[in-house]
């Protein structure tokens, strides 16, 4: 028996994460986004210490932290040294305002690709009261996740294509609430 709709009756479509043009004009085109539920990060703000390396340079020259954070978030759009500079030049010409902006908005897509919790406060305001502890919480998680930070989002592509080992992504979002 042949029925009208791809799937048969009682069956529910796979959930593939792409978006499906509506095929009947006569619902709505915009699209649901679900809430998905966010998970706290891997450490604490305060926990510098844990990675004393990263702090020292963290503390004395931010940009290089920053550079490593941007290309791995940015995955290899912007390479570490040209978001490492940009940081600089921010720095140099607004007294330091616009690289907290600058390295905010990396927070912000960090814990958007990880479905991140927004804690202990906003991004904006991490960044800029306490921006070497933000940034090298960003970097422990990165690193806690699987990344050698280090690399660069390019050099760790080529470590999985070497070694085998699967390069970490962000997860899947997951859906709360009814589905159809």
């Amino acid at each position: 028996m042949y029925s009208s709709s791809p799937l048969d009756i009682g069956q529910q479509a796979p959930v593939t994460g792409i978006p499906l043009a509506p095929t009947n004009q006569q619902y709505p085109t915009h699209r649901y986004t679900p809430t998905a539920v966010k998970v706290p990060w891997s450490t604490v703000l305060y926990d510098c210490t844990a990675d004393v390396p990263n702090c020292c340079l963290t503390c004395w020259c931010p940009c290089i932290t920053f550079g490593h954070i941007a290309d791995i978030v940015s995955q290899g759009s912007i390479s570490c040294r040209a978001s490492g500079a940009f940081f600089v030049l921010f720095s140099i010409l607004t007294v330091c305002i616009s690289n907290r902006i600058y390295s905010y908005t990396y927070r912000a897509r960090l814990r958007s690709q990880y479905i991140l919790e927004e804690s202990p406060c906003r991004d904006c305001y991490l960044h800029f009261w306490c921006e070497a502890c933000a940034l090298c919480q960003e970097y422990r998680e990165l690193k806690n996740r699987g990344f050698d930070v280090s690399l660069g989002w390019h050099g760790n592509w080529e470590r999985q294509k070497i070694l085998g080992v699967p390069m970490p992504m962000a997860p899947a979002e997951t859906e709360t609430g009814m589905r159809r």
